[in-house]
């Protein structure tokens, strides 16, 4: 980590906090507005300094997060979580579309990839059949 007092590109920050898997995505996000910096929409090359407040939208999720530290390098999970604060009412919004995302999934029906199977063109021409 760099020293507090000295600012870092906004798509680099971002990408160093695991935010984006690479620099390209991030500046992408910045500039098509998914990245918010004190509740304005900039440019990628913004410089970050700690204590700064980011809205981050990566689909479906929206973080809101203070700079608690800046860095121009990336580093492992633990190390980046560390870059910033995330706000309790962000957290638990989070969680609870994961939670809501994961029973949608498990609700959802199970169709088998490609085509059918032998078994399964039968059992679909003894259906149609009985029911015609």
């Amino acid at each position: 980590m760099t020293a507090d007092d000295k600012p870092v590109r906004l798509d680099k920050w971002l990408w160093a906090a695991r935010f984006f898997k690479t620099r390209a995505l991030a500046a992408t996000a910045v500039a098509g507005g998914k990245v918010q910096l004190n509740g304005a929409r900039v440019k990628p090359a913004k410089p970050v300094k700690a204590g700064d407040r980011l809205v981050v939208r990566t689909e479906p999720y929206e973080w809101a997060v203070t700079v608690a530290a800046v860095s121009e390098k990336r580093g492992p999970a633990s190390e980046a979580q560390k870059l910033y604060d995330e706000s309790e009412q962000s957290r638990l919004a989070r969680e609870e579309l994961a939670l809501q995302r994961k029973a949608e999934r498990h609700a959802a029906p199970v169709f088998s990839k490609g085509r059918p199977s032998k078994r399964d063109r039968r059992r679909i021409i003894k259906f149609t059949q009985e029911n015609s």
